[in-house]
């Protein structure tokens, strides 16, 4: 298929070839009840990943003293965000109608970022193999008897190998130190010095690369290989991933309901997730999804210049095509998004499923981060504030389309719109200070973004 060819025929791809950010309105989404046998996977899978993770709360309990309150359960808050709203309407001339709430996955214990499921459930699910193949605990055990110093020098046998751009490998780093695994972490020239230093902080080896997240992932992969003992986290293509992320649906919909706040045919519900390779917001949406049907909204956002999932689903071809296919440089200051080519698991997941996708320009991340800051006192990474671009946009042509053609405009007073925070509470205060005082962020000519201080 010749690229040039569909970029020429399709006003989407066009625009994000130019750099301009775009909306992406998904022409073959489909009812969830027509589609839902289709997967491998179901809902009972995602009910058995909960139980997994109820399981090891005695342990991540005794582990990280952070979670003592929650009983070792992995959770965040959901808090509605009516002055951020306000910020928002008032900064970009729009009227956002419903609730808006912040999802604070930003702020979940132990990894401070979204991957704080499904890293930590992925690490979890291969210590309970090796445990139950090795006869050191038993699936009605007590699994804290697993931070013994006599089972942590059991895992110490083992390896445990990710690529990740920052957040994910802070997550698996943590995580599988504290068990006792050897982990090294194969870091993308994306990830920022800071969350290096804390992988190395917990005793994590940390490979550099001057390339791009799909080279530090396919090194990590191969290096991994060489090993039988040796497990890696495979962001493009885990099962165990998807499935750790997918249980926020279950825990997001106890949560609405403590609240009260419906979700139905006339109380519609919009979510915006940023988007990387896929995988966490994938995981998300498809146990949303399952739990709410077609009453749930989901749409991923992606940087101007890594809209990896976009290009992926916009042409059908996923993994087969990279940003760098289309002369996008797959740079961006949103470095947990920093992917150039998509998950072929995700992308697949979602091709019926997913409501669309936007982009958004690196400078508008730090002005929607000084929002949040000063309108409700919250601090989160700028490849979160990616979430807001979705509210941002609901005015827009496609939007208003989208609204139409699902017969949802007469409910949107009643909607609720959930922009997903996924990461930032582990940001050093200097480099939050930094964010927070970038006066301008703008688009030049040449092959970055100029940051103007």
């Amino acid at each position: 298929m010749n690229l040039d060819d569909l970029i020429q025929n399709n006003k989407f791809l066009k625009n994000v070839t130019e750099l301009s950010e775009t909306v992406w309105i998904n022409d073959d989404l489909k009812s969830f009840n027509d589609i839902k046998e289709n997967f491998n996977v179901n809902i009972d899978d995602i009910y058995d990943a909960e139980k997994r993770l109820k399981r090891y709360a005695p342990l991540i309990k005794a582990l990280f003293g952070e979670t003592e309150k929650s009983s070792g359960i992995i959770e965040s808050e959901i808090i509605e965000v009516s002055k951020m709203k306000k910020s928002l309407e008032d900064k970009y001339n729009n009227q956002i109608f419903g609730k808006l709430l912040l999802k604070l996955d930003s702020h979940l214990p132990i990894a401070g970022s979204i991957k704080s499921r499904g890293g930590i459930y992925e690490v979890l699910r291969y210590a309970e193999k090796l445990a139950l193949e090795n006869d050191l605990i038993k699936e009605t055990d007590d699994y804290s008897v697993l931070a013994s110093d006599r089972n942590k020098k059991f895992f110490s046998k083992y390896t445990i190998q990710v690529g990740s751009t920052g957040n994910l490998g802070l997550s698996i780093g943590i995580m599988s130190s504290r068990l006792g695994f050897k982990t090294i972490v194969h870091m993308s020239v994306d990830a920022k010095a800071w969350k290096k230093e804390m992988l190395r902080s917990y005793g994590v080896e940390v490979i550099e690369y001057e390339t791009d997240y799909s080279i530090a992932v396919e090194n990590g992969r191969l290096e991994s290989s060489k090993d039988s003992k040796s497990y890696f986290v495979d962001d493009e293509n885990s099962m165990n991933l998807f499935l750790g992320y997918s249980v926020a649906a279950l825990r997001l919909k106890k949560q609405l309901d403590e609240i009260k706040l419906e979700v139905n045919k006339t109380h519609p519900l919009f979510v915006y997730l940023p988007c990387g390779i896929g995988g966490a917001p994938g995981g998300v949406a498809f146990g949303l999804k399952h739990i709410f049907g077609d009453n749930v909204h989901c749409f991923f956002v992606e940087p101007t210049h890594a809209p990896c999932m976009l290009v992926g689903m916009a042409t059908k071809l996923h993994d087969k095509v990279n940003v760098k296919d289309f002369n996008i440089d797959g740079k961006t200051e949103a470095d947990g998004l920093a992917v150039g080519r998509a998950s072929k698991l995700v992308g697949k997941y979602m091709e019926n499923m997913l409501s669309g996708i936007f982009t958004v320009d690196d400078y508008k991340l730090y002005d929607i981060l000084r929002l949040l800051h000063n309108s409700e006192n919250i601090n989160i990474e700028p490849s979160a504030c990616a979430a807001f671009e979705g509210v941002i946009s609901l005015n827009c042509e496609e939007m208003a389309k989208y609204i139409k053609d699902n017969n949802l405009f007469e409910h949107m007073e009643n909607s609720t719109h959930i922009a997903w925070a996924t990461g930032g509470s582990l940001v050093p205060k200097e480099v939050m200070d930094e964010y927070l005082n970038k006066s301008k962020v703008e688009k030049t000519n040449s092959d970055n973004f100029k940051i103007l201080v």
